[in-house]
């Protein structure tokens, strides 16, 4: 029997301490061990964000010991899939890697600020996450 190798998924935002962590967690949860899963950021953060920590947590998921860090071209190299999110990060393709941007749900713009902004914002990478599993 052939056996089936492991895609691998890399989530990329400016930060890293944000969206592109709370993607990670969200397939890291979502698909266990049948998905090897990373996150970078192209200006990494000091910190993570401790409402999307907190937004997670509502669901019973866990960021884990992670911390932002930057984007290697090894990173970008061993994926089989870049998800980069939002506008702000820049990422060079690479040949025979899969990229996607997604122009996630910003509710600030109409004026939800708070742990209320960053449910939405969770609520909306977890239907990306969700979809993007189905595909793997």
């Amino acid at each position: 029997m052939t056996e089936t190798p492991t895609p691998s998924v890399l989530f990329v935002c400016q930060k890293n301490g944000g969206k592109s962590q709370m993607a990670a967690a969200l397939l890291r949860s979502a698909a266990g061990d049948s998905v090897m899963v990373h996150s970078a950021g192209t200006k990494p953060g000091a910190a993570l964000n401790a409402q999307s920590v907190e937004s997670l947590t509502e669901l019973g998921i866990s960021v884990g010991d992670e911390r932002p860090k930057a984007i290697t071209a090894a990173m970008v190299a061993d994926a089989d899939i870049v998800v980069v999110l939002g506008s702000e990060a820049q990422v060079d393709e690479v040949a025979g890697t899969k990229f996607e941007t997604w122009i996630t749900d910003e509710p600030s713009e109409r004026g939800i600020e708070g742990m209320e902004r960053m449910r939405l914002v969770r609520d909306d990478i977890r239907a990306r996450v969700e979809e993007l599993r189905t595909r793997l």
